[in-house]
Parts: C-alpha cells; sequence; structure tokens
C-alpha cells in the first residue's frame, strides 16, 4: 500500500471580500454582482496588514467584483481568476433574506439543511458547493508546498471550502460563521488538517 501524500507545509489564507449593501441586510448574494460599501473597501484595505505574515506564493480570486476589488484594495498582486471560487448559486432565493425565504415557506428553512429552489437560475446544492470548493483545494495543491496560498471569496463558499479541508462533511458548514471582511487560515498539524486562524478582522 502506497503511502498518502505529504501534506503541504503552506497554510491557505481566506479573505473573504468586504460589506457590501446586501451582506449588511442579510440578502443572499450570489450570481448578483453588488459592490463593496465605503466600509467594505475600508476592511479590505486593512486586511493588507494582517496578510503580510504570511509566505504568499500565490492569489486565486471569484470572479465577482466584490471579490476582485477586496484582492486589490488587501495588495495582492498577481491574482488568478478561478471560476470555482464564486459564491453558492441561491436559485430562486437570490436577494432574499433568510427570514424572507422562510415567511415563503412557512417553516424554520436553514440553506445549509434544506438547499435551494431554482429561479432564474437554476441553484445548487451544498454537495454541488463543496464539488467545486475540492477542485479549488486541489489546483492550489502543489502551490502550498511551495508557501501560502491566499483564496478571496465569499462567505458560503468559504465555510464550505473549509469542511472538504477538514474532511468534514459540507453541511458541518453551518456551524462556522464567517464576516465580511475577515481573514482565516487553514493549515495542518502531524498530517492533520486544522483551523488555524478564524475569522479574524482588523
Amino acid at each position: 500500500m502506497s503511502a498518502e501524500p505529504t501534506f503541504p507545509q503552506g497554510r491557505l489564507v481566506l479573505l473573504r471580500h468586504g460589506e457590501t449593501e446586501w451582506s449588511r441586510s442579510g440578502q443572499h448574494t450570489g450570481t448578483t454582482d453588488v459592490p463593496l460599501t465605503p466600509v467594505g473597501e475600508e476592511a479590505a484595505r486593512q486586511t493588507a496588514a494582517l496578510l503580510t505574515a504570511y509566505d504568499v506564493v500565490s492569489v486565486y480570486c471569484s470572479p465577482m467584483t466584490r471579490a476582485r476589488r477586496t484582492a486589490e484594495l488587501a495588495g495582492l498582486r498577481d491574482v488568478r481568476i478561478d471560476d470555482d471560487l464564486r459564491e453558492w448559486d441561491y436559485g430562486a432565493y437570490e436577494g432574499l433574506t433568510t427570514p424572507q425565504v422562510r415567511e415563503q415557506l412557512g417553516y424554520q428553512w436553514e440553506i445549509f439543511r434544506y438547499g435551494v429552489a431554482p429561479g432564474k437560475t437554476p441553484g445548487e446544492t451544498v454537495e454541488d458547493v463543496a464539488a467545486r470548493a475540492s477542485h479549488v483545494l486541489n489546483r492550489v495543491w502543489p502551490d502550498l508546498h511551495r508557501g501560502d496560498v491566499v483564496l478571496v471569496a465569499h462567505g458560503h463558499l468559504l465555510r464550505i471550502l473549509t469542511t472538504v479541508w477538514l474532511r468534514e462533511q459540507p453541511r458541518f458548514g453551518a456551524k462556522i460563521s464567517l464576516d465580511a471582511g475577515s481573514v482565516s487560515v487553514l493549515g495542518e498539524h502531524h498530517g492533520v488538517p486544522t483551523i488555524d486562524v478564524w475569522n479574524r478582522v482588523t
């Protein structure tokens, strides 16, 4: 039996984009390209100081404007756009808050448990999002053997990606919150995937 591949020494640095009007109001923001608020832009600038602690060898970013602008304001360079880092496709629930969805459905809906319904877009299951996150991790794995990798993306996507890193079920993502403009770090300890820093804001 062959041994498992050596766990890379680099860390995975997760940067959630800064505040938008929709993230502030709690609206599900998947395919809608909402810009950062002035507060979100300032938070993105302040993350630059946090990122200096890492030996960044590559940066991958969601194609959405709010993520790309966050990467720019954080001072990140040579950014690679990765479509797999886009946010969960919320289908019929795009633009709605959780209380609004619950009012429509008549029960205590929670996205990780019940998922979404098709709307103007087909929507995705939590497993669909986890599959995309797995593709991202496979893509950045070689870079992690050279140093730290920054991923600039969205709240639900990064929470689900974290569950994949930890080898947990994607629905575990419901139990880990992630604020706009925050920095988190995933690593390993004796070959076991870990959360080293979580939800740090300036």
